[in-house]
């Protein structure tokens, strides 16, 4: 057994399951920090509802994501502590800000929030709601600047065999932090959003707290439509950055093999390592060009340009693109067509449609994996992009064998198969026993 592959595979799994909350929490704060300022301004009861109710599944989400995030962070030092001590000056500083200046912030004012609801003024308790929303957007931000220097490091020299911090603010905003901090906070409103969608969507199919579900579902549309309409310009904005900094990623992402002028945007098709070639493509003769240089007769490089060595593996890159961007197209119909039907005041009356958006909600949190299989797939074989002696292959430990690993991927697997079972019977509980049944809806909001 090949500890490198043992190593990657354990990191995929704790992060991948780990990353399924960080985006619900973000997206789900920013919706109740609205709804809190409702009931701050307004006084009425149904915002307090709203807020009190949603800030369950929040906490839920919030306390399963804390637990997986820590073991999380523990295998850089066991599992790959070659990678560790290379880049040890340049992550301590995002990493101590990430613990300081957001988590803090975010899990500090959460407790304000949960104990202090009928002993503090609703003015405060809104200020609170904002500081956990901007203490979680804050947390994202610090661990992007992490994994964005990874793949475009800047700031930095190298001394004793080290990455040496050389610019703190260089390194912090390197050419992709904010481009893919972006994007990433964008889709995690959509995951919230979504989120809310698909719970109120299942009252309203089942008919059950209908006033409560319908008001619900309304915000969480709006705000779902909105950033899926925003993930658009910022997905395009975050692809022209790849193309400038990591060119080979690319490539692998439009399953591009000859550089070439007018290059087009892949639509679909099945891409051949072998025969270097796409099968069955569908495709748009000079789109790639002009969306990543203005011009459709610019030269657009294609992966035969690059060493083998150097590329990405070509299925998983390409195939986590492209999935990514077809269900970033779905969500914007989705949303788009339950506009229409609230427009026509038709929501009540659809069924069918609720229970469409019911089964969707976990597709938000597919594509943030796919995103993330995207990226950091498409960085490899490189552990630090382009820094020789810091392949994936250089950065794992020598000292954990292959049987260490292979016990420890089994207890991860049992802990987070437990947790993962606690989270779902925690939710389930909280959305069947549904909101305050004393609360008073005939104010309209």
């Amino acid at each position: 057994m090949d500890p490198v592959l043992l190593a990657r595979f354990q990191f995929a799994m704790t992060i991948g399951f780990h990353y399924v909350f960080p985006p619900i929490t973000i997206g789900l704060a920013w919706i109740i920090a609205w709804f809190m300022m409702r009931w701050w301004r307004t006084g009425k009861e149904i915002y307090e509802t709203q807020a009190r109710f949603w800030l369950k599944l929040f906490a839920i989400n919030f306390a399963v994501g804390v637990a997986t995030g820590i073991t999380m962070e523990f295998q850089f030092g066991t599992n790959w502590a070659v990678y560790s001590r290379f880049v040890g000056d340049i992550f301590g500083a995002p990493l101590a800000a990430e613990g300081l200046m957001a988590f803090f912030l975010e899990s500090t004012f959460m407790g304000v929030l949960l104990f202090g609801w009928r002993r503090l003024s609703r003015r405060t308790l809104w200020l609170s709601s904002m500081l956990v929303a901007l203490g979680s957007t804050l947390s994202a931000f610090w661990i992007i600047v992490a994994n964005s220097w990874m793949q475009t490091p800047a700031g930095y020299r190298l001394a004793n065999g080290r990455a040496e911090l050389d610019d703190f603010w260089e390194a912090v905003f390197n050419p992709s932090t904010i481009p893919r901090y972006l994007h990433t906070v964008d889709a995690a409103i959509i995951t919230g959003a979504f989120f809310m969608l698909g719970t109120s969507a299942w009252y309203l199919w089942k008919r059950r707290h209908v006033a409560f579900a319908l008001q619900s579902f309304k915000v969480s549309l709006l705000a779902a439509f909105a950033a899926a309409a925003m993930q658009m310009p910022l997905g395009h904005l975050h692809a022209v950055q790849v193309g400038e900094t990591q060119p080979e990623k690319l490539a692998t992402f439009e399953g591009l093999f000859e550089t070439q002028t007018r290059a087009p945007m892949l639509l679909f098709g099945l891409p051949d390592a072998e025969q270097k070639r796409v099968r069955a493509a569908i495709e748009i003769p000079g789109l790639l060009s002009l969306l990543f240089h203005g011009d459709m007769e610019a030269r657009v490089q294609g992966m035969n340009d690059f060493p083998p060595e150097n590329l990405p593996p070509l299925a998983p890159t390409f195939f986590s693109f492209h999935l990514m961007f077809m269900l970033g197209i779905y969500f914007l119909t989705l949303t788009t067509a339950g506009l229409v039907l609230w427009w026509k005041d038709r929501l009540e009356r659809s069924p069918r449609f609720m229970k469409l958006v019911f089964f969707s909600t976990p597709l938000p949190i597919v594509v943030n994996e796919l995103g993330w299989i995207s990226a950091e797939v498409g960085r490899q074989p490189w552990m630090v992009y382009h820094v020789e002696g810091m392949r994936v292959a250089d950065a794992v430990s020598a000292s954990v064998s292959a049987a260490e690993l292979v016990f420890s991927i089994i207890m991860f697997g049992i802990i987070y198969l437990l947790l993962g079972l606690l989270w779902f019977f925690l939710l389930r509980r909280v959305v069947l026993q549904g909101p305050r049944p004393d609360a008073r809806w005939e104010v309209s909001p």
